[in-house]
């Protein structure tokens, strides 16, 4: 009796064990891993000081110009801005600044630090300022950059990083002429389709439009500004998306501009200036610098996307708006523009508290 009810309890424990091992491999897979996202910060145009034509530099070689952003770049994973003029300590100038709205710009080479400083990882140098000193100056900037662990890009150059296991592609491009001109965007466009293909998430870097306070409203058309051709940059945006881009970064007319999300990515169609010691005007619109924080996952579409807003009081450099104009004024042009939700970005970063890993 003993061993008939022994040998019954050790069958029900063995039909018990074999039901819940049949059970689990048939339909308790694992769990799956939780999606790895990505945090991207970007800010417009970066220009800390100039020797030329005239010295206009901030005091302490600029090394508190982003004191006050410095936290935010450095929490993301990849901090983004455009440079605009290179960083170079003599040479001539290439242009013909004699003619009306142009400019030349030339920051001492020291200032490079502050950008290492500030958390920047990587600087579009695709733009009309970048070759102010001739090819020369476009390379002493990119070699100056690297030394500090940067990465300037100027047109079509891309450069790559491996961030939290995720390839993130970065590529830039201008309206200035050359063969990516996006005055003809096919040849852009056809290499952006091809790089998309290189990584998991590719950012696309435009600098376009028409500039001034005139220029906030995104145009259905082409810009032109000096008789420039500036590009259509609502329909080279959309067509970056479609040919790979995950997250499109403007900039170009020295005001922000309104954001749009398009086939799960977002465009931001101008990011305005962000710290322009010195050099032009800071009213109003232009005196706006809004730091744009996204956060996308592995295959770039959108989850969140946020701009802190911060202001430039003359002669410059990035501070705290607590009125969150820049913020203000992007959502008040997206939905005029494009007729997008305020809510496609808010004040909202509490996704950046976690640590980033470069």
């Amino acid at each position: 009796m003993r061993f008939s009810l022994f040998g019954i309890v050790i069958l029900l424990l063995f039909l018990t064990s074999l039901a819940f091992s049949l059970f689990f491999a048939g339909c308790g897979q694992p769990p799956p891993e939780q999606e790895t996202a990505i945090t991207i910060a970007a800010v417009g145009d970066i220009m800390m000081g100039t020797t030329y034509p005239q010295v206009c530099l901030p005091p302490d070689d600029g090394r508190h110009l982003f004191t006050e952003v410095s936290p935010l770049l450095k929490k993301a994973d990849l901090a983004f801005g455009n440079l605009e003029g290179p960083l170079l300590d003599n040479g001539s100038c290439r242009k013909d600044t004699s003619r009306k709205y142009t400019y030349a710009f030339r920051t001492p080479a020291r200032f490079s630090r502050n950008l290492a400083r500030a958390g920047f990882d990587v600087l579009s140098l695709a733009n009309n300022h970048s070759r102010d000193f001739g090819e020369s100056g476009l390379l002493t900037t990119k070699n100056l950059l690297r030394m500090w662990g940067m990465v300037g890009i100027s047109e079509g150059e891309p450069a790559f990083f491996l961030v939290r296991n995720v390839k993130v592609g970065v590529v830039a491009f201008s309206s200035s002429p050359s063969p990516l001109s996006l005055a003809r965007p096919e040849a852009a466009l056809k290499l952006i389709e091809k790089l998309s293909a290189q990584c998991q998430i590719l950012v696309v870097s435009f600098h376009c439009g028409s500039e001034g306070p005139g220029a906030l409203h995104l145009p259905q058309e082409e810009e032109f500004f000096c008789g420039e051709n500036r590009g259509f940059a609502l329909k080279i945006g959309r067509q970056a998306v479609q040919h790979g881009a995950d997250l499109v970064l403007m900039h170009g007319p020295h005001v922000p501009r309104a954001v749009e999300v398009y086939q799960d990515r977002l465009i931001a169609y101008s990011l305005g200036n962000f710290c322009t010691y010195g050099f032009s005007s800071l009213k109003g619109p232009m005196a706006l610098a809004p730091l744009l924080v996204v956060k996308v996952d592995s295959s770039g579409r959108l989850q969140k996307a946020a701009v802190v807003s911060f202001q430039q009081v003359a002669p410059g450099g990035p501070v705290p708006d607590r009125f969150n104009r820049a913020l203000t004024l992007m959502r008040k042009l997206s939905v005029e523009d494009l007729a997008q939700p305020e809510t496609i970005i808010s004040p909202d970063i509490d996704f950046l508290d976690t640590p980033a890993v470069r």
